[in-house]
């Protein structure tokens, strides 16, 4: 390009010069200023194609360029050479209520490079959703947040533990309880079909609720009523769930549960392949282990806790009812999550007697001078029951099923764990170390998938089942939510043994363009933001 100037502008000072030359010359030969760049860092977009090397360059709060910036200016230049740089994970199923608020850093989480928490899942929730909001955003936490709304949790506020249908008022002001949480930000609606009293509510029922968190484009997420025997069973009410509600569904922490079991994540995704090929939106999310947690009262029937904590006590001290209870915990022991022996189910948490915690049923029952039956297991769980209650740690999971479920299309990563409370307790390792499991051991220990896959399955995967707009992807426009670590190095340190324990590799962190990890270290930075659902209108 030629440009020419008039003679008098060759006398003018050097500053007054370069001022008028700069009217000359096109926007893009201007030098280009950030706030931040990360430069030369090996860029997995989170779109599932193929990673590429450039630079990223942020403003505010968010991504403006992706390119070559060689010749910008930036206020804090970040060097990713040899570092993959990705969206920050989302992560579409926690129960981050538990820590968050004593751990507003979310060090757990934000180290593995999880830039958004979700809560509200299993059926369970905080409500009035506007009041949650409120506190949280008056805590000021390190990542994003969103929430659902819980079924069980309107459920039990209007109907109690009853196991009873709603009557046509119940009915009515449960519809408005959904549509008050849709209208102040919730995602949509969860269930927590296995837990009371969620177990007590017809398919129907939430049909009729699931409509109105519908109505506001929300989703429905379930922890569904059975993964073990009844697993497809359930799979086939969750999709007619799907259908008759004409709402977007999630199968939540999909797995098989028992021995006898394992293998039928076949049908399962079968059964998904053919409900998507009938345009029914079904997708999955899963965390990468062979053992789930839960509060040990999984272990006893549904039945036998209608009406709470007391009536439930009633029951196991009763010489009428104990014995059907016993019978349905030993085979839950045999058959279920229990994996077959108590041994397999290991105490997490127990606020009333720290000393069971990291402790399976058989060592706790051998401690009793007792041998590690499963009967002698039951009465211990009474016990525990009588004593307080307890959260456990439940070996029951097929691995092969694991590597299957993460290999479909339509599985997404989620923790299903609460915000780390560094040292308390013997918690399931999930917390601290889920999506760096998946990067580490499943991408690059193993190759059960690619590093672009798995990074879709953490990012855009769940921002799109979500609804949750601008974040998921590294591209112009969007949230600088970005992740930048060693491909080499990430990986989980958190075992079942030894839970309490941070993941390698994550190297920076930036939440809403700040960066709140760098060089492995939390910045106690808290630019978090809430992230409102559809429905979502200004009160």
């Amino acid at each position: 390009m030629l440009i020419t100037l008039k003679r008098s502008y060759l006398h003018l000072p050097l500053v007054a010069f370069f001022s008028i030359l700069q009217t000359f010359v096109p926007a893009s030969f201007a030098q280009e200023s950030f706030d931040i760049i990360i430069k030369d860092g090996r860029i997995v977009d989170g779109s599932g194609n193929p990673w590429y090397n450039a630079d990223v360059g942020i403003v505010g709060e968010r991504i403006t360029r992706i390119g070559n910036l060689d010749s910008a200016n930036a206020t804090q230049t970040i060097d990713a050479t040899g570092l993959t740089v990705t969206p920050g994970f989302i992560d579409p199923h926690t129960h981050a209520l538990q820590g968050i608020f004593d751990v507003p850093n979310a060090e757990s989480s934000l180290l593995q490079g999880v830039t958004t928490l979700t809560e509200g899942n299993d059926g369970s929730s905080p409500f009035p959703i506007a009041k949650h909001y409120q506190e949280i955003a008056a805590k000021k936490i390190s990542p994003n947040w969103a929430v659902f709304v819980g079924q069980g949790t309107i459920r039990e506020l209007v109907i109690g533990k009853e196991d009873r249908e709603a009557t046509a008022v119940e009915m009515t002001q449960m519809k408005q309880m959904v549509r008050d949480a849709m209208e102040q930000g919730a995602l949509g609606i969860s269930t927590g079909l296995f837990y009371v009293p969620g177990s007590f509510t017809s398919t129907e029922e939430i049909i009729e609720l699931s409509k109105i968190a519908a109505h506001y484009n929300g989703i429905y997420i379930s922890h569904m009523r059975e993964e073990a025997d009844q697993l497809i069973d359930s799979v086939n009410e969750t999709i007619r769930i799907g259908v008759e509600a004409n709402i977007p569904v999630q199968m939540t922490h999909h797995k098989v549960i028992g021995a006898q079991n394992w293998g039928a994540s076949k049908e399962s995704l079968r059964l998904v392949d053919e409900a998507r090929a009938r345009g029914i939106d079904i997708t999955i999310d899963q965390y990468p282990y062979t053992a789930s947690q839960t509060g040990i009262n999984a272990l006893i029937p549904q039945w036998a806790q209608e009406g709470g904590r007391e009536k439930l006590l009633e029951r196991i001290n009763n010489p009428e009812t104990q014995d059907v209870v016993k019978a349905a915990v030993i085979d839950n022991i045999l058959f279920d999550r229990g994996g077959g022996h108590p041994k397999n189910i290991f105490i997490s948490r127990n606020s009333w007697d720290h000393s069971m915690e990291g402790k399976n049923l058989a060592e706790l029952t051998i401690e009793r001078g007792l041998p590690a039956t499963p009967a002698n297991a039951a009465d211990l769980v009474f016990d525990i029951i009588r004593g307080g209650g307890a959260t456990a740690v439940y070996h029951a999971i097929g691995p092969e099923d694991v590597d299957r479920i993460m290999r479909h299309p339509a599985s997404a990563i989620g923790s299903d764990g609460p915000v780390g409370i560094f040292g308390e307790g013997a918690p399931h390792p999930r917390q601290y170390g889920t999506f760096a499991r998946v990067l580490g051991y499943y991408v690059r220990e193993r190759g059960i998938i690619s590093l672009e896959e798995a990074v879709r399955k953490m990012s855009s995967a769940s921002a799109r089942r979500l609804g949750i707009h601008d974040r998921g992807l590294l591209t112009g426009g969007y949230y600088a939510d970005i992740a930048v670590f060693d491909a080499a190095e990430v990986i989980d340190k958190a075992t079942f043994e030894s839970p309490h324990q941070y993941a390698i590799g994550m190297k920076y962190v930036l939440v809403n363009g700040k960066v709140v990890v760098e060089q492995g270290v939390h910045t106690n930075r808290r630019p978090g933001k809430i992230l409102y659902g559809p429905g979502y209108s200004e009160q």
